[in-house]
C-alpha cells in the first residue's frame, strides 16, 4: 500500500457514514455529495474523475467532476446520495467498497445565489473498476493523485468571458479546476505527513 494511502487510512475516521446534520425538507435541494473513489497502486493512488454531458442551464456542464450530485427526497442521507449518484452516473457500485471517511462539506463557487453544499465521501477499491457512462457523463478516467500533488500538472484555468483565473491541474487534455481541485487538495491535506 502506498504511503498516501496509508497516511489517508489511519487519518479520515470513517465513523457513520448516515450520521450528520438532518436534512430538513427545506434544505434537500441545497445540498449533494460526492464520491471520491481511490484505487492504490504502488506509486500512490489513483481517483476515478469524470467528464460531465453538456446540458443547457447546467452550471458544470461539459467540466471534470468527482461523480455525485443533489440529494434526493427518497435517499435517506449524503452518504446514499453518493453511492447512488456514482452508480447512475458511472455504473460502480460503492456499497462494497472500502468507506474510509468523509470530508468537510464544500460550496461551490459558481453554483448560483442560492448556493449548494457539497459533502465528499471517500472511497477506496482494491481493484480499478472500469466505469460505464450514464447519460450524464461523457467519459471517466483515474488520474494519478500523487503525481498530481507533485504538481506535475499545476496549470492555470481561465474561466470563459472573464478575466477571473483559477489554479488547476491539466491531465490527457482534461482540466481539473473549481470544486473538484479544492476537494482533491483536501483529500491530499488530509493525507500529509
Amino acid at each position: 500500500m502506498s504511503p498516501l494511502t496509508e497516511r489517508l487510512i489511519a487519518k479520515l475516521a470513517p465513523g457513520d457514514p448516515h450520521a450528520g446534520p438532518s436534512l430538513e425538507a427545506g434544505a434537500r435541494s441545497k445540498r449533494a455529495a460526492v464520491a471520491v473513489l481511490l484505487h492504490d497502486q504502488p506509486h500512490g493512488p489513483h481517483v476515478l474523475l469524470m467528464k460531465r454531458a453538456e446540458r443547457q442551464g447546467d452550471p458544470w456542464s461539459g467540466h471534470i467532476s468527482l461523480p455525485g450530485g443533489r440529494h434526493e427526497v427518497f435517499d435517506p442521507d449524503l452518504h446514499a446520495t453518493a453511492i447512488r449518484e456514482t452508480h447512475e452516473e458511472l455504473g460502480i457500485q460503492l456499497a462494497g467498497m472500502q468507506y474510509l471517511g468523509q470530508l468537510a462539506p464544500l460550496h461551490p463557487r459558481s453554483s448560483g445565489p442560492t448556493g449548494i453544499e457539497v459533502t465528499p465521501f471517500v472511497f477506496l477499491t482494491d481493484a480499478i473498476v472500469e466505469p460505464t457512462c450514464g447519460p450524464e457523463a461523457l467519459a471517466a478516467f483515474w488520474l494519478p493523485l500523487e503525481t498530481a500533488s507533485a504538481g506535475a500538472f499545476d496549470s492555470t484555468y481561465r474561466y470563459p468571458g472573464s478575466d477571473m483565473t483559477f489554479p488547476s491541474w491539466t491531465f490527457d487534455g482534461h482540466v481539473i479546476w473549481g470544486l473538484t481541485w479544492r476537494i482533491l487538495g483536501d483529500v491530499l491535506a488530509v493525507a500529509k505527513p
